[in-house]
């Protein structure tokens, strides 16, 4: 009988969810412990590992000489990282035998980094891609393993990538695992595809609000990159906060001169704005008060 692949599970939340109930049907996998991020509140595995009898693991340094100790009594062919949040250094990653392996939702050497599905529509790809990777040093920057693309369409906005990554990580992570396990894969370096390739700074707190000196297609994907389960796009009228989580582009919109932000039509549940070339409808938004032709949007 062929040897089980005994795995290590590095993982937190939803995206973690799905890859588990893959590998937990896989015979040929044993996952030996399930460590999740030092301050986790997901208590969906937490309730996997009581249920399947897992040994359930949180530190708050996993490259501490403690927890190596721990895990090496283990003894795993593999370590997997599925949105977890600590950096694996050298000693955890070489611990096991096959190394350690990464999903990580961009296309690499391109989208390393954070809040690449955003990132991806803020810069109006077509496509994102999902990468399964060796875990290195750097970040986001080890061999990769499997990769795979899909579409982005002007329907698209945050929470439908979302709601695709949330399935392909899954699947694709557990793919790679099984070409990791029976050796059928070429790994390519990064650099072969880019020297350089790129890499996305996380948002923070401020990053959200949108200028409207921008053309209406720059602002089109800057509001649907950060919709909701995002914090959405905000403006103000006066010192009052717009929250603005749809919009629409506005066909053979005319390009003309005037003040970008400036309201210029109303619509049935929304209102028009003069962007830096044409003008956007917004559709979906949040603000307590009237908003009328004339206003100025800062």
């Amino acid at each position: 009988m062929k040897k089980k692949l005994r795995l290590g599970y590095f993982a937190d939340g939803k995206w973690a969810h799905e890859a588990f109930k893959l590998l937990i049907n896989d015979l040929e996998i044993e996952i030996a412990f399930i460590c999740v991020r030092f301050d986790t509140t997901d208590m969906v595995l937490k309730e996997f590992s009581k249920n399947y009898n897992i040994d359930y693991l949180k530190h708050e340094n996993i490259n501490s000489s403690e927890f190596l100790e721990k895990v090496r009594e283990y003894q795993c062919d593999l370590f997997v990282s599925m949105s977890f949040n600590q950096i694996f250094k050298y000693d955890i990653i070489n611990t096991p035998r096959l190394k350690t392996i990464n999903c990580h939702a961009g296309k690499l050497p391109f989208y390393r980094g954070r809040n690449i599905l955003n990132w991806a529509l803020i810069n109006d790809e077509k496509e994102f891609g999902i990468t399964v990777h060796f875990i290195d040093e750097g970040i986001d920057t080890g061999d990769i393993i499997l990769q795979r693309t899909f579409e982005i369409r002007d329907e698209d906005d945050y929470s439908t990538l979302l709601n695709t990554a949330y399935i392909k990580c899954a699947q694709i992570l557990y793919d790679g695992i099984k070409l990791v396990q029976n050796n059928t894969f070429q790994p390519i370096k990064q650099e072969s595809i880019h020297p350089i390739g790129f890499y996305c700074g996380m948002r923070q707190p401020g990053d959200e609000i949108l200028s409207w000196n921008q053309t209406s297609r720059e602002i089109f994907n800057f509001i649907r990159a950060i919709c909701k389960p995002g914090p959405m796009a905000r403006c103000f009228l006066g010192e009052k906060e717009i929250k603005i989580n749809r919009s629409r582009m506005i066909e053979n919109a005319p390009i003309y001169k005037g003040i970008p932000g400036q309201v210029v039509g109303k619509t049935q549940g929304g209102f028009v704005v003069k962007t830096l070339d044409t003008t956007i409808e917004i559709t979906e938004y949040e603000f307590d008060g009237k908003i009328k032709i004339g206003d100025r949007l800062s």
